[in-house]
């Protein structure tokens, strides 16, 4: 970054960049009429690859709209309740699912599959879901899944029209004007902060919480990752991750969608193997993920499979200290960390490739560091006990506004007068930001221990483990630190780990690479695996819970 009078970066300029941004007319469209748009004036030919069986299935941008189009009226037929359940990976029946439920008026809840099935039934009944969008092989790959009584096999329904409808239909998507098309489609122009979409919070530390998503987040999302200029028009976006995940919600499902840019999709990030000979194939050039996901492609990918990359872009978790350098030895792509959450919808920064201005090369990211923060988004941190305002650059609780931030969760008012407050948002993670506007997260406030009125990082302890052990390429989270409450102490560090360790010999590399014996494990238990959600995250009940047998 070039340098920069510390000023510019005071909570007053931010909290005015953002009240600029909040002004922009776009961002009180209706998504669906973005999608509209979006899809009836795309140029690509290909805009979407899906690669969930063997057989490549190619859809132009005039066929997607036609089938979403279809199955929209479809919907609003037969589904008379506001909120649609959908259970379905990353493809074409996701995909068309999601934007028909959008074009219908109604609100998507794209529910996760791999939750624990108590979970996934408190989430249906605090949404009011009765019906749920998936397929029916997909149906039987889940049968412990609570499935509603009303469950719609989109493929059955698509296969039910006939050629003649959808030929006809696709040549009025090419000759009608945007304007007619929502005429004719009843498809709403003013979004603004009406709910647009429901997803539920993995519930690593706790019940599921439902998160509201307006028109007005949305798209704002949108807009503040189109203007960083990081996915240009040529991009090939490389879609893995569960729609259930806000990561893949907003930037592998409704961004090209809404932008026109090409997508390639498969329905699972773990495999690893398959990925890395589609990403070959289809000549990708960018893929988002999270540290977790992208750690098994050391193991299993040859590198000259990842050639077409140009970016990675890893969220969700903290990227361990070394891995970015690790992953740009082994493969040719820069490695950009970013931050989010699904409550900011959920991109809130990102580190950026540098760019020419004149002789000089300006660098956009930094070591450490989360990244910039998006345009129209104001930071401030506050001191964890006192709740006081800080400093920008003193490390505290980190709250956020912005067009992008949820307006709160759902049905829960005692949760949201906790967490929002002036429109400032709370996210429990402990941050700061530099002189130069770079944010930085030390981890959420969930995952310290106060031991002997000191507060104890588990993230940093994980990440020293895992480098004294050579662990880095390992799969999964290969150890963690949890804690357990001490009547000395306040509380003690428990090692969980999936692979044997000497304790001693640890204790004694940790001691000598400074850490206090505050921060030094002095329980371990060997456990098969540590347990992780499917957004990437370590699942921190299941984890407690273990520690606790």
């Amino acid at each position: 970054m070039l340098p920069m009078d510390q000023e510019i970066f005071s909570p007053t300029i931010f909290e005015n960049g953002e009240h600029l941004f909040e002004q922009r007319v776009d961002l009180n469209r209706n998504l669906g009429y973005a999608v509209l748009e979006g899809l009836a004036t795309a140029k690509q030919r290909e805009l979407l690859v899906d690669r969930t069986l063997e057989k490549r299935r190619v859809f132009s941008s005039r066929k997607l709209l036609a089938a979403a189009l279809i199955f929209s009226q479809y919907l609003r037929r037969e589904v008379s309740e506001s909120r649609v359940g959908i259970v379905l990976t990353p493809g074409i029946g996701a995909t068309i699912a999601n934007i028909a439920t959008i074009f219908a008026d109604k609100v998507p809840v794209n529910l996760n599959f791999t939750a624990p099935r108590e979970a996934t039934m408190t989430s249906i009944k605090k949404a009011g879901v009765k019906t749920v969008l998936s397929a029916g092989p997909f149906q039987e790959r889940f049968p412990d899944f609570p499935w509603p009584d009303r469950t719609i096999h989109i493929d059955k329904v698509m296969k039910s029209i006939s050629k003649g409808q959808f030929l006809s239909l696709m040549m009025r998507c090419m000759w009608a004007s945007v304007e007619r098309l929502a005429e004719l489609y009843n498809i709403p122009q003013k979004g603004g902060h009406r709910e647009a979409a429901l997803l539920f919070t993995s519930g690593s530390s706790g019940e599921p919480k439902g998160v509201v998503l307006t028109h007005r987040n949305i798209l704002a999302n949108i807009a503040q990752i189109e203007s960083i200029g990081l996915i240009p028009q040529e991009t090939r976006i490389f879609g893995c991750l569960p729609l259930f995940h806000s990561f893949g919600f907003t930037v592998t499902l409704w961004y090209p969608m809404v932008q026109g840019v090409h997508l390639v999709t498969v329905p699972s990030p773990l495999e690893f193997k398959k990925n890395a000979r589609v990403i070959r194939e289809e000549d990708v050039t960018l893929f988002l993920g999270t540290p977790t996901f992208f750690r098994g492609y050391f193991k299993h990918a040859d590198p000259k499979d990842l050639d077409s990359l140009k970016y990675v872009v890893a969220g969700a978790e903290k990227t361990p200290e070394g891995f970015h350098e690790k992953w740009m030895e082994r493969f040719s792509s820069l490695y950009l960390e970013g931050y989010g959450l699904t409550e900011t919808t959920p991109v809130v920064s990102v580190n950026l490739p540098p760019f020419q201005l004149g002789s000089v090369m300006v660098p956009r990211m930094r070591k450490g560091s989360v990244g910039l923060l998006f345009p129209g988004m104001a930071a401030r941190t506050l001191h964890p006990e006192t709740k006081e305002v800080n400093p920008l650059n003193k490390t505290g609780l980190l709250q956020l506004r912005g067009p992008n931030v949820f307006p709160g969760y759902l049905d829960s008012p005692e949760l949201n007068a906790e967490v929002l407050k002036e429109g400032w948002f709370l996210t429990g993670d402990l941050g700061r930001l530099d002189d130069d506007g770079f944010l930085y997260i030390e981890g959420r406030l969930s995952r310290f221990s106060k031991i002997g009125g000191e507060m104890v990082p588990h993230g940093t302890i994980e990440q020293a483990i895992v480098a004294i052990l050579g662990l880095e390429e390992e799969e999964g989270m290969p150890c963690m630190v949890t804690a357990q409450s001490s009547t000395t102490k306040g509380e003690e560090l428990i090692l969980l780990t999936a692979c044997d360790v000497d304790m001693e010999f640890l204790q004694g590399e940790l001691k000598r690479c400074g850490f206090p014996n505050l921060w030094i494990p002095r329980k371990m238990k060997r456990v098969p695996e540590i347990p992780a959600l499917a957004s990437g995250k370590l699942d921190l009940q299941a984890c407690q819970a273990l520690a606790a047998d």
